[in-house]
This record gives structure tokens, sequence and C-alpha cells, in this order.
């Protein structure tokens, strides 16, 4: 596990020598501070990416929130959630002021945002979908995303992820498993 500091201005030449993701190149050129984590991705996946993540880094899964794609109302859009918890769909489908929504097909997700499932960000997809960050977020300082890849997540502050990616917050997360 390896962390590194980036600020808006220290970060475009250090991380694009090292082959940026979109996700990155996008923060980058939008001067937003973050903090980079590189990591040892495991093989086993016992918990699922988040939470695997969650595991490998020893963060609090409350503070470690994981990218979801879905169709609401048949049109892509993101839910993003912390590792500890599950999607609502009933409230992302309301937050996004949508009769209904359902999980996307992982190939469609990878297809429509460029990343891998289990590395999808909500930054530097192919096309800004709508997308709603679950409340919870803007309680903390930073919460750590993914950064576009399984061995990659950034920390920044809620509301410039909000800002960035024209997110709204909304009470979306719940730990039941089915909604």
């Amino acid at each position: 596990m390896g962390k590194k500091k980036r600020d808006a201005a220290g970060a475009r030449g250090a991380v694009a020598a090292t082959g940026a993701t979109a996700a990155v190149q996008m923060l980058n050129a939008a001067h937003i501070a973050y903090e980079l984590i590189e990591y040892q991705h495991s093989d086993v996946m016992t918990h699922g990416f988040a939470l695997d993540t969650v595991a490998v880094l020893g963060l609090d899964p409350n503070t470690v929130f994981k990218t979801l794609m879905v169709e609401a109302d048949g049109t892509p859009a993101v839910g993003i959630v912390p590792a500890s918890h599950h999607l609502n769909l009933k409230s992302l489908a309301k937050a996004l002021g949508a009769k209904h929504a359902t999980m996307m097909e992982p190939t469609k997700a990878e297809r429509l945002t460029g990343y891998i499932r289990g590395g999808i960000s909500p930054i530097g997809q192919r096309k800004l979908y709508p997308t709603v960050i679950d409340a919870a977020a803007q309680l903390l300082p930073t919460m750590v995303i993914s950064g576009g890849k399984r061995s990659l997540s950034v920390a920044l502050a809620p509301a410039d992820l909000a800002a960035l990616i024209h997110a709204h917050f909304a009470p979306i997360a719940t730990l039941e498993r089915r909604h």
C-alpha cells in the first residue's frame, strides 16, 4: 500500500508521468486537491471490490465509496454509496426524478464508462451521466472513490467531487441488500 498526497498544483506532472487514468487527469485539469492512494489489489474477492479495498487499506468502510452504474427509466445514471452500504434503487430513482431504477449490466457499465468493473470511477467517464452521491458523504471532510482502476483510489472533499461531476446529494444508501 502506498499513499501519495497530491495537491492541485503538484499532481499534474508527477501523475501524468506514471500513466494517469482519465479520473486523475480530470482532477488535475480541474486543479482539485486530492490524495492518490495506490495499493496492491487483493486477488481474492471476499466481500466485493469496495469492501476488499477497505480491508487492504485499513480504512473506515463509511469513508470509502463505490460507484454503481444504473439505468433510471432506461437512461444511464450513477449512484455513489459507502462501501459498507447497498444502493437503494427506489431512493435513487426518486433523487433522479425517475419512476424506477435498475442495476446496469457490468459489461454495459464498462462499455459506457471506459472503466473495468471494480475500477469504475465517477470521474472521467466517457460521458457525464446524472449522478447522486449518498448524503452521508456531506458529513465527511474527505471521501475515497475509485481512481479509475482496481489498484488506485483517490481521497477528496465530497463537495469538490459533486462540483466536478455535477452531482447532487441525497439519501440513497441502505444497509439492506435489495430495494
